[in-house]
């Protein structure tokens, strides 16, 4: 018994197409909020309701530009080989960013995070960047005083 296929059976009708497409789950997603800060008092303290895309490292750039309200822009500097000399060189690059209240001034280190678009030039999110601290080495004074650190005696405190 051959199996008879026509076009009709092939291809599913407009109506139905259009039916199906419009109740689609993945077009009717909520968009993730942005981020607020959690108490005026504490501001680093960010909370990030939105989701950051982990495939991209994140960047750390300068605040050189802050004039424009909820949006920083962030110089992002990089050292990149030369195509032709293979010495490193320095390439910068500035970004928009969110700053949702204002809290980053010209000169911040901030970390960019990438998120979803928020305008046609803003996919980034203003982060602070933790500031490190270093050990404090103990200082030896009398070491340094005679011979420069290097416990040998100075000519100038033998003859005394």
């Amino acid at each position: 018994m051959p199996l008879s296929v026509t076009a009709a059976t092939l291809r599913p009708s407009i109506s139905a197409l259009s039916l199906s497409s419009a109740h689609s789950s993945f077009l009717h997603l909520p968009k993730p909020a942005l981020p607020t800060i959690s108490s005026s008092a504490d501001a680093h303290a960010l909370t990030f309701p939105c989701t950051t895309i982990r495939a991209m490292k994140s960047l750390q750039g300068r605040v050189v530009r802050d004039v424009n309200d909820k949006t920083v822009s962030v110089e992002v500097t990089r050292l990149v080989p030369h195509p032709k000399y293979k010495r490193r060189v320095r390439k910068k690059k500035k970004y928009q960013a969110h700053d949702p209240d204002n809290v980053f001034k010209v000169g911040d280190l901030v970390q960019l995070e990438k998120c979803r678009p928020i305008s046609k030039t803003k996919t980034f999110l203003a982060v602070p960047v933790p500031v490190k601290t270093k050990a404090a080495k103990p200082k030896e004074e009398d070491s340094a005083a005679e011979g420069g650190g290097l416990d040998i005696p100075l000519e100038s405190a033998a003859l005394q």
